[in-house]
């Protein structure tokens, strides 16, 4: 059964901050991926089509397909674990989160869905306006 993981994007005001820090992974690794200390145990479960939501300034903002799981440990000992995404970036449909520590699985059903991607949005349209048109399920 497919599950998925939302995570705050720690420091970052915006998505574009999002893209410059997995841009730069991408041109030292080769890759996108995020550490974390926990390795989810529901690790078949992601790999059924599973996503990363990242919440940005207290809002699912988008997500990324996870494409692998990679437990390893670092320098110290510490057991920790990479997860592989897929670089692009799937703008969802705003939903509001509490801030948290770490990463939560998400039920499908309680995931917000995509945002239709024929709707033209500016990135520099302000948050309450974006906001304010997707509550009137415009985005």
């Amino acid at each position: 059964m497919t599950i998925h993981l939302v995570k705050l994007c720690v420091g970052a005001d915006d998505i574009s901050d999002l893209v410059n820090w997995q841009s730069q992974l991408q041109a030292r690794y080769n890759r996108v991926f995020h550490t974390t200390r926990m390795v989810p145990k529901r690790q078949a479960d992601l790999l059924e089509g599973g996503s990363l939501y990242w919440v940005i300034k207290r809002q699912i903002r988008v997500r990324q397909h996870i494409t692998d799981i990679e437990e390893f440990v670092d320098g110290q000992g510490i057991r920790r674990c990479h997860l592989h995404l897929n670089p692009e970036l799937v703008h969802t449909r705003l939903q509001a989160r509490r801030p948290f520590q770490g990463w939560r699985y998400l039920t499908p059903q309680d995931a917000p869905i995509d945002a239709p991607n024929n709707i033209e949005v500016d990135d520099d349209m302000p948050e309450d306006m974006r906001s304010e048109l997707t509550e009137m399920g415009l985005l």
